[in-house]
């Protein structure tokens, strides 16, 4: 196995991560932020706040971008289960 073909592994890998994580880290993000500036505006600093709206947010989104989510992780997997006699090479 050349290091080439492991920079492409490593780096089709850490595409995948970033595509499949990302949607429901900016909803987090999106969700925190808009309840910190609830927070800031009204003066209530509850520190559980913050948690059960990015944990239904969270909830949400992945039942919206579960089905796309896994179907790239399942095109990541057979790829690289298809091209694994090419890697022991």
């Amino acid at each position: 196995m050349s290091s080439e073909m492991i920079l492409s592994i490593a780096d089709q890998s850490v595409m995948a991560v970033l595509m499949i994580g990302g949607p429901l880290l900016i909803i987090s993000l999106v969700v925190g932020l808009i309840v910190s500036i609830f927070q800031a505006a009204t003066q209530i600093q509850e520190q559980t706040l913050a948690f059960i709206p990015k944990i239904v947010a969270v909830l949400f989104g992945l039942i919206l971008f579960g089905p796309w989510m896994l179907s790239k992780m399942l095109s990541f997997t057979q790829n690289i289960f298809a091209n694994l006699p090419n890697f022991i090479r």
